[in-house]
């Protein structure tokens, strides 16, 4: 590693050598392993190869219909073939693609058009009604079905030489806009370069000690950054194999395990969880499966513990990132997971972490703050967005908006967002304390804690908790709290939910909406 110049204004520790973008990544696979698996996807199957002709292919027909280098298109894709095999098309002609979630609406999904001004949008066909009218996205004139993207790519349209020599993108080109699915006021487009997503891929490759034979699960949104980064651009550096994954569904995705010889998977703590509860998980050898990273707060102690229980192959490993991080800042080192069960990981090779407090200055070791985040990963900005950009980053380092700290040893704990924090009376309560209280009653599947408005403490204590199937009273709930917790950190009230907690498309519990439950 070396320190280095990047995106302008800030010096970082770089990996070098490292590939040049995205597509070079792909493209060091196809060399490396022609003829070995790349995708999977029920039950059909792509060498490296065929998945690279494939993309010629699409890239060809792109450039028919008259695409150019630093145009946006909308990837409004599902978990299907075409996601990826767009995504090296748009990477080969220098178009910067924009993944958006499928469960996002018209509404939406015409601010994004309009903010970064999309050329194009390629959407599932279920979506159509979905996609911006005319008249409210006067640039997107170049609107495709994902089921009409093989006529496009046929050969005798037009033959793959005309696009044989990729544009060469530079690394600091902005690759990829995500929108940041923020709780309050209109997304944010964080603009991932190629250098962030080589360095992350890097990352997840040194610290997962990802190899060849890696084959991950692609269980979370591909138009998500972890499904982007964790997932695909890691397989692509190590010239593994992304088992594509249309829909979650515990049974049969615990089956997908044992039937693809699954090695790696990234997801949020509650799809372990719901994979030990299958009992098609008794049934079938999971041998295979090394790794399991997971990530947005620690998992329970007990499901680790269970884990290893049952799956005595994988090892549980915490992670921490974001959007505007271009995935993992921290990763929990092979082994350690149960020692440090409380921490989100240790601080990876090129990131850099400053816990500060609100002046703006740096706490000691150990003690609480706002996590300030640097290094090669950390986004250049928000695409045409200064005003958001310059209240966001200071010097290169990103205002994460969470509250935690940072031990002697680089072990990392966060510990609730500035804005969840609950002030009861005086009294600081971060949620994710109370949260994993909660977590180890039995039965007890997902929690969350928010702050119940009061006219005398100004908050008190309220948590949901989904429990399917638990036979659970708020007597013995709260009995449990308070045998662990300080008696002013334990839930006042608690509501039992059905349903499961609404999530955003990356997997955090979307408290803005439970919080709402007391409005009116």
């Amino acid at each position: 590693m070396r320190h280095e110049a990047l995106h302008g204004d800030r010096i970082v520790r770089c990996f070098i050598p490292r590939p040049t973008s995205l597509l070079a990544m792909f493209e060091q696979a196809v060399q490396e392993a022609p003829a070995q698996e790349a995708m999977v996807f029920e039950g059909r199957r792509w060498r490296h190869d065929t998945l690279d002709a494939q993309a010629r292919q699409l890239a060809a027909g792109l450039a028919a219909q008259g695409l150019q280098p630093g145009e946006r298109v909308i990837m409004l894709l599902s978990n299907r073939p075409e996601f990826l095999v767009l995504l090296l098309a748009l990477m080969r002609l220098g178009v910067v693609a924009v993944p958006v979630g499928v469960r996002e609406q018209r509404p939406g999904l015409t601010y994004i058009a309009q903010q970064c001004g999309a050329r194009g949008i390629v959407f599932d066909e279920a979506l159509a009604d979905r996609v911006p009218l005319p008249d409210e996205a006067l640039a997107l004139t170049l609107r495709l079905s994902a089921e009409s993207l093989a006529a496009l790519a046929q050969p005798a349209r037009m033959p793959t030489e005309a696009v044989a020599a990729a544009h060469l993108a530079h690394e600091h080109d902005t690759a990829v806009i995500l929108y940041t699915s923020g709780t309050t006021g209109r997304p944010k487009g964080a603009m991932l370069t190629h250098a962030n997503i080589v360095h992350s891929a890097m990352h997840w490759q040194a610290c997962h000690r990802l190899g060849r034979t890696e084959r991950s699960a692609l269980a979370v949104p591909a138009s998500h950054v972890t499904g982007l980064i964790a997932v695909i651009a890691a397989m692509w550096r190590v010239a593994g194999c992304v088992v594509v994954v249309p829909e979650f569904k515990a049974d049969a995705f615990v089956a997908l395990l044992a039937t693809e010889r699954i090695t790696h998977t990234v997801m949020v703590p509650a799809m372990y969880k719901l994979c030990l509860m299958s009992p098609v998980l008794a049934r079938v050898d999971l041998s295979a499966w090394r790794i399991g990273g997971y990530g947005g707060a620690p998992m329970p102690v007990s499901t680790i513990d269970e884990l290893s229980a049952r799956v005595p192959t994988l090892l549980p490993l915490n992670c921490y990132g974001a959007t505007e991080t271009t995935s993992p800042v921290t990763i929990m080192p092979a082994g350690m997971t149960r020692a440090h069960a409380d921490s989100v990981g240790a601080v990876l090779p090129a990131a850099d972490i400053r816990v500060m407090d609100d002046e703006g200055h740096e706490v000691l070791p150990g003690e609480t703050g706002e996590l300030w985040i640097g290094g090669p990963m950390v986004v250049r900005g928000y695409w045409a967005n200064p005003e958001a950009t310059a209240a966001s980053f200071t010097a290169g380092y990103w205002h994460s908006g969470d509250l935690g700290s940072v031990d002697a040893q680089g072990f990392v704990r966060v510990f609730d967002r500035k804005k969840d924090m609950l002030n009861r009376g005086g009294f600081k309560i971060y949620s994710v304390e109370v949260e994993n209280t909660l977590m180890g009653w039995p039965g007890v599947l997902e929690a969350a804690v928010v702050g119940k408005p009061c006219p005398v403490l100004g908050e008190r204590v309220h948590a949901f908790v989904h429990a399917p199937g638990a036979v659970l009273s708020e007597a013995a709930l709260r009995k449990h709290c308070a045998a662990q917790l300080a008696d002013y950190k334990v839930p006042e009230t608690v509501s039992f939910t059905a349903a499961p907690l609404p999530r955003n498309a990356n997997g955090k519990v979307m408290k803005r909406l439970l919080r709402e439950q007391f409005q009116g």
